[in-house]
C-alpha cells in the first residue's frame, strides 16, 4: 500500500510532459534566462553551495570531534541526507521550471508556505552573511601596505607606549575587536554606526547588485572566476604551507582519529547539520538555478557530481587551514619554549647558548632534581604542542584572529594577507548569488510587486532593503547581532523547510509521479537508494536532527561572548546571557520562518473553504521566473 494524501487539480497546475518540450521551444526563442553551458551551471552551484562555511567550520568540526573520526560520519550521512535532498531540488526545479514559491505553489497552493519560508531565510542569512563580505573587504583594502596593521600594537595618547588594551591581549586581537568591530560591551549597547563598517557594506551590497543585475546573465559569468579562484589560493596556500615548520604536525592533529567520537550522539548530530548547511540546501537557490536548464539535463548526475566536489573541498580546505595552524602552533610552542630558556638563563646565570630547543627539556628536568624551589619559584610556562594545536576556532575566529596571527609570520605578509581575503571574497560572492536568487524569484512569483517590473529593480530593492536593515550589524554591539542571526536564522528554520520539501514531494506530489518526470528527463528511474533515502531514510534523519536541536535550544540559556576589558578573564571572551527582550528577536528569526509554512497553509484552506462564492480556477500561477503563461492549464 503506497501512502499519498489526495491533491485534487495537481494535473491542471503543472505542465505536461508535452507542455514541458513545448515551453523549452519556447524559451529558447524567448527571454527567459538560461545557461550559456553545463559548466556555468555547475560552478553556480558549486559556488552557492561551497562557501565560507567549508572554509572555517567543518575544519574546526573536525578537529572537535576526533578528528579523522569524524569523516566517517560527515560521509555517511552526506549519502544518506545531502545527495538525496539536493537530487531532489534540483529534479524538481527542472521539472516545474520555476522558482521556490512557484514549484510548491504548482503541487499545491496551501504548500506555498515553503517557499516563502525559503524567501525569508534567504532574506535573513544574505543580511548578515554579506556584512561579514563587508568585514573581509576591510581587512583586504588594510592588506595593502607593510606592516600590516594588525602585526603591531597603536601608540598610546603620550606616545610613551602602546595602548593598554592591546599589550595585555594580542595585535590581531585587538584590531579585530577595537579598530575593526570597535566593539561594545554588551548587545544591548548599540554605540552607533561605525563609520568605516557602512562605507564597507555599501561597498559589499554595491558589488553583488553590479554581479547579479540580470540575475544568471551577469552572475553566471561572474562564477568563472569566484567558483574557481578559491581553489587556486587554496592550492598556493597548501604549497607554502607544507613548506612551513609545524605544518604537518596540524595535518597530522587534525586527521588523527578518536573512535570514542563514534558513539558521541554530538558528533553525528553535528555531523548532520553540517551536510545539511553545507550543500544550501532549504534557501531556494538551487530549485531556481535548476529550472533554467534544459529539460532533458541529467540532474542526477549533477547532484552526485555536486556532492562529490562539496565533500572533497571540505576537507581539502581542512587540511590547508590545518597546515597553517600547525605553523602557528610551533610559533608559539617555540616562543614559549624562548621565553623559558631565557627564564633559566637568566635565574642561573647560564652563557648564553647553553640551554637550546632541542636540550630544553634535559636541563630542565636536571634543574628540577637539583634546585626544586628555585624551579618553583620561577614562572615557566607549560609549552605542550597538542595544546596550542588544540586551541580550536572557528567563524570569525578562525578568519580575522588565527589566520591573521599566522599571516604576519610569514614572509611577504601582505601578499598571503590579499591573497587570502581574495578567495573568502570569493566564496562569500558566488554563495550570496545563490542567496540573492531565492530572494528575488519568489519576489517576481510571489507577484507583491508589479510584474512589468525588470528583474534589475527587483535586484535592487532586494539590496537595499538589506543594507538598510543589515546596518544593525554596522553597530559596535553589531558583532553580537551577527552571531544572534547566525545560531537562529540559518539553523531550525532549514530544517524545517528541508524536512516540507522532501514530504511534499514524496507524499503529496506523489513519489509514482516524480520517478516518470524524472525518467522523462534523464531516460531512466530512479534506483532503489533514491526510493528508500527519499521514502524514510532522509526524512527520519532530519527529524531526528530536528528534534535534538530543537531541544538542545530550547533547554539551554543562550548566551553571547563579550570583549570586554575590565572583564577578569579579559583577553579571553566572557560568556554572558543574553537579556530577555532578545527572546522575541529569536521568535523573528527562527519561528516566524518555520510558522510560514503551516500559516500560510491555513490560510489558503480557510480560503478555499469560507469563499467558495469567488471563482479562483480563473487565477494561474505564471510565474515569472517561468515566463510561459499556460492560463489554460495551471490554475491556482
Amino acid at each position: 500500500m503506497k501512502l499519498k494524501l489526495p491533491n485534487p487539480g495537481l494535473d491542471g497546475r503543472i505542465p505536461s510532459h508535452g507542455d514541458l518540450e513545448r515551453m523549452e521551444k519556447e524559451e529558447a526563442e524567448g527571454d527567459r534566462p538560461k545557461w550559456d553551458n553545463k559548466a556555468q551551471y555547475l560552478l553556480t552551484c558549486v559556488g552557492f553551495c561551497v562557501g565560507l562555511g567549508n572554509v572555517w567550520r567543518f575544519p574546526y568540526l573536525c578537529q572537535s570531534h576526533g578528528g579523522g573520526a569524524f569523516m566517517i560520519p560527515f560521509l555517511i550521512l552526506l549519502v544518506l541526507e545531502g545527495i538525496p535532498l539536493l537530487h531532489l531540488e534540483f529534479a524538481i526545479g527542472q521539472r516545474l521550471r520555476k522558482g521556490s514559491v512557484g514549484v510548491w505553489r504548482s503541487i499545491n497552493p496551501c504548500l506555498t508556505g515553503i517557499g516563502i519560508a525559503s524567501l525569508l531565510v534567504s532574506l535573513l542569512v544574505g543580511m548578515y552573511y554579506n556584512t561579514i563580505m563587508a568585514w573581509i573587504m576591510w581587512y583586504l583594502f588594510n592588506s595593502f601596505q607593510s606592516p600590516l596593521p594588525w602585526s603591531q600594537c597603536p601608540l598610546n595618547a603620550n606616545r610613551t607606549g602602546v595602548v593598554e588594551e592591546c599589550a595585555r591581549s594580542s595585535t590581531v586581537d585587538y584590531f579585530w575587536y577595537r579598530e575593526t568591530l570597535n566593539t561594545s560591551t554588551a548587545i544591548d549597547e548599540s554605540g552607533g554606526l561605525q563609520w568605516w563598517i557602512v562605507l564597507s557594506l555599501v561597498a559589499a551590497w554595491s558589488m553583488l547588485y553590479v554581479c547579479c543585475i540580470r540575475g544568471i546573465e551577469t552572475s553566471g559569468k561572474a562564477v568563472y572566476v569566484t567558483s574557481t579562484l578559491p581553489y587556486l589560493v587554496l592550492t598556493i596556500f597548501l604549497i607554502r604551507g607544507l613548506t612551513l615548520k609545524g605544518s604537518l604536525e596540524g595535518i597530522k592533529f587534525l586527521f588523527t582519529p578518536d573512535v570514542n567520537e563514534l558513539i558521541n550522539p554530538a558528533t553525528w548530530l553535528d555531523a548532520g547539520a553540517q551536510v545539511f548547511y553545507s550543500f544550501s540546501l532549504a534557501f531556494g537557490g538551487l530549485i531556481s538555478f535548476s529550472s533554467y536548464n534544459s529539460v532533458h539535463n541529467n540532474c542526477e548526475q549533477d547532484a552526485v557530481l555536486i556532492s562529490i566536489i562539496n565533500g572533497c573541498t571540505s576537507v581539502y580546505a581542512a587540511t590547508v587551514i590545518y597546515s597553517i595552524i600547525g605553523f602557528r602552533a610551533m610559533q608559539n610552542f617555540d616562543d614559549c619554549i624562548g621565553d623559558n630558556v631565557l627564564t633559566l638563563l637568566n635565574a642561573f646565570n647560564y652563557p648564553e647558548d647553553s640551554i637550546t630547543g632541542s636540550n630544553y627539556d634535559e636541563v630542565l628536568t636536571h634543574l628540577n632534581q637539583t634546585h626544586p624551589h628555585v624551579i618553583q619559584g620561577l614562572q615557566i610556562q607549560n609549552c605542550d604542542l597538542q595544546v596550542f594545536l588544540s586551541q580550536g576556532v572557528e567563524g570569525t575566529g578562525l578568519a580575522f584572529i588565527v589566520f591573521t596571527e599566522a599571516i604576519i609570520k610569514m614572509p611577504f605578509s601582505p601578499l598571503w594577507a590579499v591573497l587570502f581575503f581574495v578567495m573568502l571574497f570569493c566564496l562569500g560572492l558566488s554563495t550570496m548569488f545563490g542567496n540573492i536568487e531565492g530572494v528575488v524569484v519568489p519576489l517576481q512569483d510571489l507577484r507583491l510587486l508589479p510584474r512589468s517590473w525588470p528583474k534589475e529593480v527587483f535586484c535592487g530593492l532586494t539590496c537595499l532593503v538589506s543594507l538598510l536593515l543589515g546596518l544593525i550589524f554596522a553597530q559596535r554591539s553589531g558583532n553580537y547581532w551577527l552571531a544572534l542571526f547566525d545560531s537562529f536564522a540559518g539553523s531550525i528554520p532549514l530544517l524545517v523547510i528541508g524536512l516540507c520539501e522532501m514530504i511534499s514531494v514524496v507524499y503529496i506530489y506523489g513519489i509514482d509521479r516524480f520517478n516518470k518526470d524524472i525518467e522523462f528527463m534523464i531516460g531512466h528511474k530512479p534506483n532503489i537508494f533514491w526510493q528508500v533515502t527519499w521514502r524514510f531514510v532522509s526524512p527520519l534523519i532530519m527529524v531526528v536532527i530536528l528534534v535534538f536541536y530543537f531541544v538542545t535550544q530550547v533547554t539551554k540559556n543562550p548566551t553571547y561572548l563579550v570583549w570586554d576589558e575590565q572583564a577578569e578573564s579579559f583577553p579571553t571572551l566572557e560568556p554572558r546571557s543574553f537579556p530577555s527582550w532578545i527572546n522575541i528577536i529569536i521568535f523573528i528569526l527562527a519561528g516566524i520562518p518555520c510558522l510560514a509554512i503551516p500559516g500560510f497553509a491555513l490560510f489558503k484552506f480557510i480560503q478555499m473553504k469560507c469563499c467558495k462564492h469567488k471563482d479562483y480556477s480563473e487565477k494561474t500561477v505564471d510565474s515569472i521566473s517561468a515566463a510561459v503563461t499556460m492560463s489554460e492549464k495551471i490554475k491556482f
